[in-house]
């Protein structure tokens, strides 16, 4: 659990309330042998993120699960493993508007049951086949919400939505010569979509042109895909080896992402009759090379990704109070594409690596930008780590880490105007702006305990700084006019860290 809350009752008040800011983490593991051919695994996460900034914007959120997992040997070159998974994804996101006194609160959650049937067959040295199935049951809550202040509705809950998610898969690895290894497999998935519920139909304006009520279990709708995956891999020499790759991956949950710079208001959404699952289609090629005493390893890709069935909001939609979000979507194709490149120091006293990525991840949408290309919000341009770790004897190390990444691509806005008292914003195309540049140094060191035999455990102390220049890295950047002259605007941006120390101890036993 953090303690940035313990702190944060210092701060002078700055007259937007009580402040709140703290997640935990709580993470339980067990095996059990049973016999020489069967463990049974047990495994269960529950974490919780809070935070509040004073009355204009609290969130909650967190996930919990739990895993049990029988691994069984057949014998010499087969075995399995068998799942049963929950888990339950759920936030509470609490929005008040400017200028007004009206307020929000959405709630919503993810929860899914899966079953995994695996199966690692190994033929001979030479070759390996992967195979299994595995089926989910997912429930999904878009946003249950509720609304209080002046001129605004009343609660509203958001039906849940059913659907069941099942595969099948097969793979091989194939060692063809010691320089040319293969790996191909295909994957068929299907998602099946059904009631109870209401289900609506729109025109391109987004208006309701029907809507059928369907009965629990009665089916919806059908999506059948088949995901094909190859890789090959060919040594030049020992050293040195290329790579090259082709997949496809389906995504039945769509997570929709505020455009403009305000407080993130995401929404997740399942597909439906409308909303059909996203298609990504990948490329790549990389080349490995490591130097001849294993000190050094460098590689490097580049790749192309199509993207299929992109989903995103139409300009000015109604996302707070709208129980019926699917006629505020609009559709089309995307795509991303970059390179990639890591240097690694494996050996020696001073180890680390330095990472970098150029990347470009684009959307062209029926209706936002005149149908051009535009960034996604996910889109950064330059993505940069350096880690470096040093050795000063058998017990004392210490460690630095610098990450540096371009500013989300958001909304802002261009002008505004008054009306009925209130101001309105316009705002640039889609996410033609930028959030700041995000960067920060980390900084740690760890003692090991001196070793005892006569001890039956072991222990060691870490000692972190997180952010240690204080970095002030913009969380959201709300836009507003000046409280003595409405008719210039100021950008506020809100930061949530400096710096953070910390002190860990681990010890086994």
């Amino acid at each position: 659990r953090t303690y940035a809350d313990v702190f944060l009752k210092l701060i002078k008040d700055t007259g937007q309330g009580k402040q709140t800011l703290y997640f935990y983490d709580v993470n339980m593991k067990a095996n059990y042998k049973v016999g020489k051919k069967d463990r049974v695994y047990l495994s269960g996460y529950f974490g919780r993120d809070v935070l509040g900034l004073g009355t204009q914007f609290n969130a909650d959120w967190g996930n919990q699960t739990a895993t049990l997992r029988w691994n069984h040997i057949f014998g010499n070159s087969l075995f399995s493993n068998t799942s049963l998974i929950y888990s339950k994804y759920n936030y509470q996101i609490k929005i008040k508007s400017e200028g007004s006194d009206a307020r929000f609160k959405v709630l919503s959650k993810i929860e899914d049951f899966n079953f995994k049937q695996d199966f690692d067959w190994n033929i001979s040295n030479n070759s390996k086949i992967r195979f299994g199935a595995n089926i989910i049951k997912h429930t999904i809550s878009p946003g249950a919400i509720t609304s209080i202040g002046a001129n605004v509705g009343s609660a509203q809950k958001v039906q849940n939505r059913l659907s069941t998610e099942s595969a099948l898969y097969a793979s091989q690895e194939w060692k063809a010569t010691n320089f040319f290894e293969v790996v191909y497999g295909l994957r068929l998935s299907n998602l099946s979509i059904y009631g109870p519920g209401d289900f609506f139909t729109y025109d391109k304006l987004g208006n309701t042109t029907s809507t059928k009520k369907y009965a629990k279990g009665k089916s919806v709708a059908n999506y059948l895909n088949i995901e094909p995956r190859f890789s090959a891999s060919y040594k030049i020499n020992e050293l040195t080896s290329i790579k090259a790759s082709y997949n496809r991956n389906v995504q039945n949950l769509h997570l929709l992402t505020n455009a403009t710079s305000g407080s993130p208001t995401d929404v997740w959404l399942p597909s439906t009759n409308n909303v059909k699952p996203e298609i990504a289609d990948q490329v790549a090629i990389g080349f490995y090379k490591n130097s001849e005493k294993g000190m050094y390893e460098f590689s490097t890709e580049i790749y192309y990704k199509a993207l299929q069935n992109q989903i995103d909001y139409r300009n000015a939609a109604n996302i707070l109070g709208n129980d019926n979000i699917e006629s505020e979507l609009l559709y089309g194709t995307g795509r991303a594409y970059g390179w990639e490149m890591l240097l690694r120091k494996k050996t020696g006293i001073l180890t680390g690596w330095i990472g970098y990525t150029l990347s470009k991840v684009e959307k062209k949408i029926d209706g936002i930008n005149n149908f051009e290309y535009f960034n996604a919000r996910q889109d950064r341009t330059h993505d940069i780590s350096i880690v470096a770790m040093y050795d000063f004897s058998k017990r004392l190390s210490v460690s630095a880490t610098w990450v540096y990444t371009t500013g989300n691509a958001v909304t802002f806005p261009t002008g505004k105007y008054q009306a009925n008292g209130q101001t309105v914003f316009l705002y640039s195309n889609r996410n033609a702006s930028r959030m700041p540049a995000y960067h920060r140094l980390d900084l740690g060191a760890t003692l090991e305990a001196r070793k005892n035999k006569n001890r039956r455990y072991q222990s060691s102390w870490t000692f972190g700084i997180y952010n240690a220049y204080s970095r002030e890295n913009a969380y959201t950047i709300n836009f507003r006019d000046n409280k003595t002259d409405p008719t210039k605007t100021e950008a506020v941006r809100t930061a949530l860290f400096k710096i953070v120390p910390s002190i860990t101890w681990n010890f086994k036993f």
